[in-house]
């Protein structure tokens, strides 16, 4: 069998490389009618470590591994300062790993991921992360003919031995359930308005026209309700507006929820229309030329050329939890689906023990996670 080539390039400085990687996963994917092809600008922005703001306190290294000439996989090993200090850890990740279905070239891109961070001083080396679990995250262990939701990851089943035979554990499962907006009845809406009555909280879309400021609110609720879950890393302000920044376009007002008690932020929750579905019209990647008017005619909800959502994040403050809230959320959004006409959508991803939030997903759609999103780690 031919050698294989991996060639290291750090993502700032090696434009022909970058672009290379980039463009691995159009030759990975080409037979995956599930795959959705990621707009090549949201990439660039991940690995973009002079203007995206997690890299002020991260480092990363990527790899492309080549065989007669043939690019056949990548993968970025990344150290985040910040997530080693509030973890008191010594933990690295890999990410944005493809690859064919080839053990051997799975095993060298790996072993070089894990001793760039083993000689970074860490001992664990834990993924996918992309490039952190503020990001996309988790590889897909199940349901892989389903699409994926904006925003979440898709990969080739054979991904799930090709990581496990290089020693990698399970260390936490994320997942995903998926609900029709028709399951909230009567029954639920009473039980809902029962909650809001009795916690006497008061729930409103996002104001627009004060964006920033209302973006300042949110991230006070953040930072307090994830503060204590698995793999929680804080943003900073920089970080969080970026990330503001770059979702603020796709938002749909009306499935962006703020919930006060007495005027003080208590929680939020913030459902993304599932751009996805516009996305597979866009199969190159790119805006330019034509793209953006499919992505904006897309966004439009009067279009009707998406029809689900999914609740990407989801946060009470600590001392609010046990009042039902998250219940009255997921209310929330799934009556306005149905208002708008929309099937309905995902709620993804929560980790798998989380109980309450499980519990909530039991009481309104009665059916288990549909899809799995696995993380693990290795000791180095």
């Amino acid at each position: 069998m031919s050698a294989i080539t991996l060639v290291e390039f750090h993502p700032g400085k090696d434009k022909k490389e970058l672009k290379r990687f980039i463009d691995l996963p159009w030759a990975i994917y080409k037979s995956d009618k599930a795959w959705v092809p990621p707009l090549r600008l949201t990439v660039v922005d991940a690995l973009d470590t002079k203007k995206n703001p997690f890299y002020q306190h991260a480092e990363i290294t990527c790899w492309n591994a080549y065989r007669n000439g043939e690019h056949v996989g990548r993968i970025a090993a990344i150290v985040d300062q910040v997530h080693n200090e509030f973890h008191n850890e010594k933990t690295g990740f890999w990410g944005f790993f493809e690859c064919i279905d080839d053990q051997e070239v799975t095993k060298k891109l790996f072993a070089v991921a894990e001793a760039w961070v083993k000689a970074k001083g860490m001992t664990i080396i834990r993924g996918p992360a992309n490039p952190s679990l503020n990001h996309e995250c988790g590889l897909l262990i199940n349901n892989f003919a389903r699409d994926p939701y904006v925003m979440m990851t898709h990969n080739p089943a054979y991904y799930e031995k090709l990581v496990e035979n290089e020693g990698h554990k399970k260390v936490k499962d994320l997942l995903a359930f998926e609900m029709p907006s028709t399951h909230f009845g009567e029954r639920v809406a009473r039980i809902a308005e029962l909650v809001k009555k009795k916690s006497k909280m008061t729930f409103r879309p996002i104001d627009m026209k004060n964006f920033q400021k209302e973006v300042g609110l949110i991230q006070e609720i953040y930072n307090d309700a994830w503060e204590k879950n698995w793999g929680f890393t804080p943003m900073n302000d920089a970080e969080f507006k970026h990330m503001a920044k770059s979702l603020k376009d796709a938002l749909w007002p009306e499935f962006c929820i703020l919930a006060f008690k007495d005027g003080e932020p208590v929680g939020f929750s913030l459902s993304l229309p599932d751009i996805n579905q516009v996305l597979k019209d866009i199969p190159n990647g790119k805006l330019l030329p034509f793209g953006i008017f499919k992505l904006l005619s897309g966004l439009n909800p009067k279009k009707k050329k998406i029809n689900r959502v999914r609740v990407i994040t989801l946060g009470v403050k600590q001392k609010y939890r046990a009042s039902g809230v998250p219940s009255v959320f997921y209310y929330e959004t799934y009556k306005r689906a149905k208002e708008m006409g929309l099937w309905g959508g995902e709620c993804s991803w929560i980790l798998e023990d989380n109980d309450q939030m499980i519990a909530a997903m039991n009481a309104f759609s009665g059916e288990p996670a549909y899809k799995t999103y696995r993380m693990y780690d290795k000791s180095l």
